[in-house]
């Protein structure tokens, strides 16, 4: 699953990285931790524009949809059943690219999940990064149009699921070759694991008098 998100990079790296306008962009403030359920606002990339950089509000909302309660179960989307669920099958050529510059999963330490070690995922070159994403507009009853996305999720690859070690899910996070491809349609299905990429993961929980962020000589591998 992917609830919380990562971007540090400055606005004008997103621009060169993605070659984008970024004039929407100026009420966007990066942070070390963008918390899914607090419906945030985040850059994002979609089909229809695909020269800019645009804010939508994470956690999708259907059209047909009569209140936003339903965005609480719509963070993430399986890429398994994108074709067969109500709240996505409709929006499925509404393609986006969900801008980050990593992630954060729990692994459980113990059968309960009373004790869990936080870890930060990044490329392993700590650069900018596309999850695939789907999105949708919604008029609210003031006539307000909310624009809103979905996280695609597939299996975990090897790496995620030591990490991800419950459910064993992750994100679709993008080859650079692969956003445009993306955005122009390409079937769902070949995005599934293990379609991946190479990440890193640090375990945050690791005393940091011992292991500084930037000197860390543990991360993980995974391609």
């Amino acid at each position: 699953m992917c609830y919380q998100t990562r971007i540090v990079k400055k606005k004008s790296e997103i621009k060169t990285n993605f070659k984008l306008d970024i004039s929407e962009l100026d009420l966007f403030e990066c942070s070390e931790t963008i918390k899914a359920f607090d419906f945030p606002k985040t850059p994002v990339i979609t089909n229809t524009e695909p020269n800019k950089a645009q804010l939508f509000n994470w956690g999708l909302i259907p059209s047909w949809t009569q209140d936003t309660s339903i965005r609480n179960y719509t963070l993430n989307a399986r890429i398994e059943t994108l074709h067969e669920k109500d709240s996505f099958k409709n929006n499925l050529k509404n393609r986006c690219l969900v801008i980050a510059d990593g992630f954060y999963e729990w692994k459980w330490s113990n059968k309960s999940g009373t004790k869990k070690e936080k870890h930060l995922i990044t490329l392993p070159n700590n650069e900018l990064f596309a999850f695939a994403g789907i999105y949708a507009s919604w008029k609210n009853p003031n006539g307000e149009i909310i624009q809103s996305y979905s996280i695609i999720t597939t299996e975990a690859n090897p790496l995620m699921s030591t990490i991800h070690n419950t459910k064993k899910r992750m994100p679709v996070i993008l080859k650079p070759e692969d956003e445009a491809t993306w955005l122009q349609g390409e079937d769902h299905h070949y995005f599934k694991y293990p379609y991946t990429r190479e990440l890193s993961a640090l375990n945050l929980d690791i005393d940091q008098n011992q292991m500084s962020f930037f000197e860390s000589m543990s991360f993980y591998k995974s391609g």
